[in-house]
């Protein structure tokens, strides 16, 4: 309960919706038509649905802003690619952090399976 909260407090001082913009100007990508937190995204980090809606697991909050980036522009590139294909690889890979983000969320992953 109280990590729950504090993600909470931890998510609001970051503004999704003109991060992912930015993002999504930055590295040519479709804008999103909405972006939010979730507290309910206990298996994945982000997820989009087909009409260009983004959620993040506010698990995201408490971690390097470098890694809700490559998170954000995961979803983002997912608005072009559905699927996780040859393009949809060159579209992430843009990002130079993309493998470091990678390695640093499959780590938590793994922390959180062995509690």
């Amino acid at each position: 309960m109280t990590a729950r909260i504090s993600r909470k407090v931890s998510s609001a001082g970051v503004d999704l919706e003109q991060r992912a913009k930015a993002l999504s100007r930055e590295y040519r990508l479709p804008t999103p038509t909405s972006v939010e937190w979730s507290d309910r995204q206990m298996r994945r980090w982000g997820s989009c649905s087909s009409d260009g809606r983004i959620r993040v697991s506010n698990r995201l909050a408490s971690m390097p802003s470098w890694v809700l980036d490559w998170v954000l522009i995961h979803e983002l590139a997912h608005l072009q690619e559905p699927n996780h294909g040859p393009r949809f690889k060159a579209l992430v890979d843009r990002y130079a952090l993309a493998e470091r983000a990678q390695g640093y969320l499959m780590a938590k992953s793994e922390e959180r399976q062995a509690v």
